[in-house]
């Protein structure tokens, strides 16, 4: 059983990191091996909203809750019932809730006993916040870590915080999974293509709640594509509520002979589909940061995002990729189409090995443990 020195303990508030990853888990589940990794002698209590298995492969030091075993009914009550318990039980020296909504039981903590807080900022839910707690939270909160500087400046002109309070902690991925191959074979094959062929890739959830993601735009951009550009085909990855949709779309516009939505494909895979394509396109207007950019750079990809939102820090301000404006499908088309062409004006696309060098340069592993360190030295929160 393992012996806690409460002296040494750290909160860690989490959505779930085992059984799902989106953008949230994957960031929590560095942010949490990272904390590791610099503090090995602490120990951790993260408390999991909803996984309901952790994983075993962690610091002995290291003790994960799981209410996810609990009916949806239940599980926000159970959940903020083990947080609020564990907090005024254990006294830790310091919470972080990598989802904003739990501050709100971190700030009723700090108030009954003291004990600082950080709260993580990724995107939509750090965007135009109305509810009072939520607002009284953030005002509260010791640390605030924003994934971009977008949504960090949009929390500062929305919110009208504390500068000092909110640093920039970017997004990082795992280099060793993603690197540059050939066009895998079997995809070729499973896929129904050819190498010379011209294939565009987009990965993201098609849900009905995230068609910001742009591929809507890519798929209407599409016929005037496919004339300029013979044989090019789309490969849309990802699964959501809002496939019928796209299917119908994809009907409408006469594409089903080179569009290919693959619905989900496993982690293992990803990186032979990024290597697959000649360019990837998410003209999204309502990421907090794409993680998706960064594991197609670091496969060498020619990237596009969108210029209203956190692909703007992902593409480093349009230096590691192309940025552009997501509700313009002239733009969007002609852009593709001179990436594929090879006549883009931005040499650094075309040069995949020294693409995969800056983008771990900018937002590897080693930078992301880099500037959380920094973060924890300078703080006067009792993390030595």
């Amino acid at each position: 059983m393992l012996r806690i020195n409460y002296k040494q303990l750290i909160h860690i508030w989490i959505p779930n990191i085992f059984e799902f990853k989106g953008g949230i888990q994957v960031y929590s589940e560095f942010l949490l091996k990272n904390l590791q990794s610099l503090y090995p002698n602490r120990y951790y209590e993260v408390f999991l909203k909803h996984d309901t298995r952790a994983s075993p492969d962690c610091l002995k030091s290291t003790r994960f809750h799981c209410a996810g075993t609990f009916s949806l009914a239940l599980r926000t009550l159970v959940f903020a019932a083990q947080i609020l318990g564990h907090g005024l039980w254990q006294h830790p020296n310091l919470v972080i809730a990598t989802h904003l909504h739990f501050t709100k039981a971190a700030y009723w903590l700090k108030r009954m006993t003291g004990i600082p807080y950080w709260t993580v900022a990724h995107g939509v839910e750090a965007w135009n916040i109305q509810r009072p707690t939520l607002k009284t939270a953030l005002h509260y909160a010791d640390r605030i870590l924003a994934v971009s500087h977008y949504t960090r400046d949009r929390l500062l002109n929305e919110q009208h915080l504390d500068p000092t309070k909110i640093s920039v902690l970017p997004n990082t991925f795992d280099a060793t999974r993603f690197q540059i191959t050939p066009k895998p074979q079997h995809l070729l094959k499973r896929y129904h293509l050819t190498e010379q062929q011209p294939i565009i890739l987009t990965v993201a959830r098609l849900d009905s709640s995230e068609q910001y993601k742009g591929y809507d735009h890519i798929l209407q951009a599409l016929p005037e594509i496919r004339r300029q550009v013979p044989h090019v085909h789309y490969i849309l990855v990802g699964k959501g509520s809002d496939r019928a949709r796209i299917e119908q779309l994809i009907t409408t516009l006469n594409l089903q002979d080179c569009v290919t939505l693959t619905g989900f494909v496993p982690d293992e895979e990803l990186c032979d589909h990024y290597n697959l394509c000649d360019v990837f396109a998410m003209p999204s207007k309502g990421e907090g940061f794409g993680i998706v950019y960064l594991e197609a750079l670091a496969c060498g990809k020619p990237t596009i995002g969108g210029n209203q939102d956190g692909a703007i820090d992902a593409l480093c301000q349009g230096e590691l990729g192309v940025l552009v404006d997501p509700d313009n499908i002239g733009e969007i088309t002609q852009t593709i189409i001179q990436i594929l062409q090879g006549i883009y004006p931005h040499s650094l696309i075309y040069q995949p090995e020294l693409l995969r060098q800056k983008v771990i340069d900018t937002y590897g592993f080693d930078r992301f443990k880099q500037i959380l360190a920094e973060l924890l030295q300078t703080t006067e929160l009792g993390v030595e």
